[in-house]
């Protein structure tokens, strides 16, 4: 399974440099408050982690 730890930390910069919560991004995907933590953190990794994290990379345009 590919290393997503580059892409987390981007997506966590994005949140905080624009004051969004991962309780809001959550809600967003549809994806349990705590789920979308250990995506984040690395905690959790499996295909539906990737998943989703690519699809923030790719929803938020984030570089």
């Amino acid at each position: 399974m590919p290393e997503t730890l580059s892409g987390r930390e981007k997506i966590i910069k994005y949140l905080t440099d624009n004051d969004i919560s991962i309780s809001s991004l959550s809600v967003m995907y549809g994806v349990n408050k705590q789920d979308m933590s250990d995506y984040l953190s690395g905690r959790k990794k499996n295909p539906k982690a990737n998943q989703i994290i690519l699809k923030i990379i790719s929803d938020l345009k984030i570089r």
